[in-house]
């Protein structure tokens, strides 16, 4: 039976896209908007970790279990999947603060194969915030340039896909997006 992974949700961004709100505190259909990802993890994991800066505000969420602080640089969330890696000292299901459509299913899929690294695909594109690293890919994740794409750092670990919809790897850039994601919440 592998290893049951630690949920990590990546909140370490600055969000200055986003305007007014910092991404895990913008509101989204009466709730923060890392509520959806954490609660998603929760239904898959049984310990759930918020990995952040020092100086990320964050609401009060009850399904997680802990706020791990990253290094404050580089601001890069290559950053927040390595430290999350070391420090859960073994496998960690990863998925960005700001995808509200995340759901159980697909992040169960991201379990299935054994591999260092799955990560999921969305119309042709990795996804790398929305993935289950093991600790067989810590040495190449460290290895990276600190500003590398973190699209190329990871294709570098030849990683296991899983194709995902398109709206289960949604992610709320800016304001827009977040009028996007209400009105798909309430339709």
């Amino acid at each position: 039976m592998p290893e049951a992974p630690v949920g990590a949700v990546l909140a370490g961004g600055a969000g200055r896209r986003l305007g007014a709100h910092s991404k895990p505190m913008a509101p989204l259909a009466g709730r923060p908007l890392i509520s959806f990802p954490v609660e998603a993890l929760r239904q898959v994991c049984d310990r759930v970790v918020v990995v952040c800066k020092a100086d990320t505000h964050l609401p009060s969420v009850p399904a997680v279990d802990e706020r791990w602080d990253e290094p404050d640089e580089p601001r890069h969330p290559l950053t927040g999947i390595t430290y999350a890696l070391n420090r859960a000292d073994g496998p960690v299901l990863v998925c960005a603060a700001d995808m509200p459509f995340v759901d159980e299913p697909t992040l169960r899929a991201l379990l299935e194969p054994q591999a260092p690294a799955v990560v999921a695909t969305s119309e042709g594109h990795l996804v790398p915030v929305l993935a289950n690293y093991r600790p067989a890919a810590l040495e190449a994740l460290r290895a990276a340039e600190p500003n590398s794409a973190l699209r190329e750092t990871v294709r570098g670990l030849d990683p296991v896909t899983v194709e995902v919809a398109p709206e289960k790897a949604f992610s709320v850039n800016t304001p827009e997006d977040l009028t996007e994601a209400e009105a798909r919440l309430s339709a």
